[in-house]
């Protein structure tokens, strides 16, 4: 979509702006400004919205390593609980830990809604197991039990919230705007055959190239690059073991 528009831009000021105006003389030079001024701010746009994207990527990997510490943690705290609520705990532990490693891996809409159920589930069972051993032992052993299965929740929410921090829809529209109409400009200040055949093929290519990677970061359900759950699955193969 977005290379069907800068190159249909890009024709347009070579086939229509530049028969009706033609650039000549002290015209060009000022056109000629004007145009580094829109690529230079174009750059600066998509150089700002892929430092943003890279930003909430570097995010979510480092939340999905939290998530995996806090449950790794938690299942070795659960030794302080009492033997009912310690054996109620690392039952449920590997079961939400299964949860969350799917919450990374589903792209199924309806699969993930499936998903944030059954863990908001198992956020309840493992809250009320430590619950109810802090409330018959209040004391400092308990406590850091259930200070590890509260960090198991936050980090959950932390998590949640990192992918939910998108690139503002308003963002994408001014990128997309500049873009257009600096492909316009390119086509338009285009001199002979030979220029509009490199720039009115080569920019939108290069924009729209840069679009598409900027999307692919930001998109963390969608596209080639994803976190993967690497701690997390590390963490349930530990769990697993006898």
């Amino acid at each position: 979509m977005s290379i069907v528009s800068m190159t249909l831009a890009g024709w347009i000021g070579f086939a229509f702006l530049r028969r009706r105006k033609p650039l000549e003389g002290e015209v060009r030079e000022d056109f000629g400004i004007v145009q580094s001024a829109a690529l230079t701010l174009l750059a600066l746009v998509i150089g700002f919205s892929l430092s943003m994207a890279v930003g909430r990527y570097d995010q979510r990997k480092n939340y999905e390593e939290e998530e995996a510490n806090a449950i790794g943690t938690e299942f070795l705290r659960a030794d302080l609980l009492s033997a009912s609520e310690a054996a109620a705990v690392r039952s449920l532990l590997p079961k939400y830990l299964e949860q969350r490693i799917l919450f990374y891996e589903v792209r199924d809409s309806a699969r993930l809604a499936e998903v944030d159920a059954v863990t908001t589930k198992l956020e309840t069972d493992l809250w009320a197991a430590v619950r109810t051993s802090a409330a018959a032992q209040p004391n400092p052993v308990t406590a850091l039990a259930v200070a590890g299965m509260n960090d198991v929740i936050n980090t959950q929410g932390y998590s949640q919230a990192a992918w939910w921090n998108r690139i503002p829809p308003s963002a994408w529209t001014l990128m997309i705007v500049i873009g257009v109409f600096c492909n316009l400009l390119v086509g338009y200040g285009a001199r002979s055959a030979n220029a509009k055949m490199r720039f009115l093929l080569i920019m939108p290519l290069i924009v729209s190239l840069s679009f598409m990677l900027i999307a692919d970061i930001d998109s963390p359900r969608n596209g080639i690059i994803r976190v993967a759950p690497q701690n997390l699955i590390s963490v349930a193969q530990s769990l697993s073991k006898p």
